[in-house]
């Protein structure tokens, strides 16, 4: 059976999902990110993301901290593209707690300026983080150069000096345009009843006002590929290279995450990893990605090799991606390419954390939540022909973006 989308009294929705375990999650989750900052301030979704724990009307954020973690809880959050997310893990009897204070930082933070300045150097040291990882760095690069002169090319960390200008003015501003009835789902995943949570969630978060702006993305269009190549302080060089993609809706999402899982999925068994790392020892790591956005996607893959070797690596992924658009999988391997992404599913909803913001995060977009069953038939009904037929829309190797770090 599906999980269903409820409705609070001020129409904010609560998805909730019923476990047995001594464990349970709760979480905000809201569909504004990177892609709705105004373009004068990159960086903003992430930086309220940090500052929203910071105080609240009746919290210092000492208290903030402590609230859940005296009870050995976890409070979190995370900025993506398209999306904030803030989450708390705890023992299931501290349910009312994580709600409440989840509730009080969401409407009630204060965002006080002495601790906005000490929270910026805080940034600043994540940015200098990523700047010293280019395994980290050439994702964002890579978005950056696909998606370039859009919003969805810019950087989720920003830049020191675009961080260091941001006023409590821009925190609110950009809070009450994307914090609306429209772009908030709660999401429970826990052992508590339907009923229970409800009430909890009434309590808390139901007798306050949330804003019923509509705010407008403007979607990606104009794409054209490009390619580039940098130098690094690396011993290494890293190879990002791939297209646009389908969007979170499109009916061909599912079996392109298939056909995505088959090539360079996290098994070893992964066609690249077969041919490149296991066959060939080229590489440690190689692997291909896609993120559905809301209105797009992003196909690609990512490898770290010697320099010497980088065309000889670049020529097998292509080789291994121009067999998927011209023979059709037989009988047996589309059934254990199926069983292998049905494991691999059921596996990362082990974790109810995972559960959470997957589940909830689709909740964004439709009231109903399919279960394991119902995820788990949509992947087998995909055929050998949807396989083939979505390699050769999207492998286009004239449409590829390709970005290089080379080693200094």
């Amino acid at each position: 059976m599906p999980h269903r989308v409820v409705r609070l009294s001020n129409g904010l929705r609560l998805l909730h999902i019923p476990t047995t375990s001594p464990i349970s999650h709760f979480g905000i989750l809201v569909d504004a990110g990177t892609r709705d900052e105004p373009e004068s301030s990159p960086g903003l979704a992430h930086f309220v993301e940090h500052t929203i724990f910071k105080g609240t009307k009746k919290r210092s954020p000492a208290r903030v901290i402590n609230r859940l973690e005296n009870v050995g809880g976890d409070l979190n959050a995370s900025t993506s593209k398209e999306e904030t997310d803030f989450y708390a893990s705890f023992l299931s009897p501290d349910y009312p707690r994580a709600v409440e204070l989840l509730a009080d930082i969401f409407f009630n933070s204060t965002f006080p300026e002495k601790e906005l300045e000490k929270e910026k150097n805080v940034v600043f040291e994540e940015i200098n983080f990523y700047n010293d990882s280019p395994s980290e760095l050439i994702f964002d690069d890579f978005e950056s150069l696909v998606f370039r002169n859009h919003a969805m090319g810019r950087n989720i960390l920003g830049t020191k000096e675009s961080v260091g200008s941001i006023s409590r003015a821009d925190i609110t501003d950009f809070i009450s345009s994307n914090y609306t009835l429209d772009n908030v789902v709660l999401c429970s995943v826990g052992n508590i009843s339907e009923k229970r949570i409800i009430s909890l969630c009434q309590r808390h978060f139901g007798g306050n006002t949330v804003g019923t702006g509509h705010r407008k993305r403007t979607p990606f269009t104009g794409y054209s590929p490009s390619s580039l190549s940098v130098t690094k302080s690396t011993t290494q060089t890293n190879v990002l290279t791939g297209a646009p993609a389908y969007g979170f809706m499109s009916e061909k999402r599912v079996p392109f995450l298939l056909l995505t899982n088959i090539l360079g999925g996290q098994g070893q068994n992964s066609r690249l990893n077969m041919s490149i790392r296991e066959r060939k020892g080229l590489a440690y790591t190689i692997e291909s990605y896609y993120n559905a956005f809301s209105d797009c996607g992003l196909f690609s893959v990512y490898f770290g090799c010697d320099a010497g070797e980088r065309d000889h690596c670049m020529d097998l992924v292509f080789r291994e991606i121009d067999k998927l658009k011209k023979k059709k999988l037989g009988t047996m391997q589309l059934f254990y390419a199926k069983r292998q992404f049905a494991g691999q599913l059921a596996l990362s909803c082990e974790s109810k954390l995972n559960e959470l913001l997957s589940s909830g995060h689709m909740a964004l977009f439709v009231d109903e939540i399919p279960d394991m069953l119902e995820k788990l038939s949509t992947i087998e009904s995909v055929t050998a022909e949807d396989l083939c037929d979505t390699a050769n829309e999207i492998f286009d190797f004239q449409n590829f973006s390709t970005l290089v770090y080379n080693p200094d």
